[in-house]
């Protein structure tokens, strides 16, 4: 079942619930959908690989907005970012523990080659694409930093 079909699944079930945030969250996934499908060039249909990717950016911006809430006090607007990110991230990968994250970035450091910090670009561009949606990329980006210095 594509995304899409299970988004607007999710929407009926949240309007018959009355649940305003995850009606609220589904929305906002449905509207990248289909911004997504009807921009230019477009096919009009969303790979898996696309949809993941629009997740992920629709997740970080909303751990974004809640960390600045939370550095603002603003309690009733950190809510509604946290129950948004808890919908968004019922459709994403399971996330992968730190210590997961560090084994995989170790076997892509060993099949890559790479010796040092300069070679960080190397593996970035391998672990960027096969930890995509498992791990947050600030997280990855720091352990191959200590792990090639």
């Amino acid at each position: 079942m594509s995304l899409k079909t299970q988004v607007e699944s999710g929407i009926k079930d949240a309007m018959r619930a009355k649940d305003q945030d995850t009606l609220r969250a589904l929305r906002a996934i449905k509207s990248l959908i289909l911004l997504e499908e009807t921009k230019g060039g477009a096919s009009g249909e969303l790979s898996a690989e696309d949809e993941l990717k629009l997740l992920t950016k629709a997740a970080k911006q909303r751990r974004e907005s809640a960390d600045i809430y939370k550095t603002q006090g603003r309690a009733d607007l950190l809510e509604k970012e946290e129950a948004e990110l808890a919908v968004i991230e019922q459709f994403l990968p399971k996330q992968l523990s730190e210590d997961e994250v560090k084994a995989k970035l170790q076997e892509i450091i060993a099949r890559v080659g790479a010796a040092g910090p300069s070679d960080m670009g190397k593996v970035m561009g391998v672990a960027t694409k096969e930890l995509a949606g498992q791990a947050d990329g600030r997280v990855v980006s720091t352990l191959v930093k200590a792990l090639l210095a």
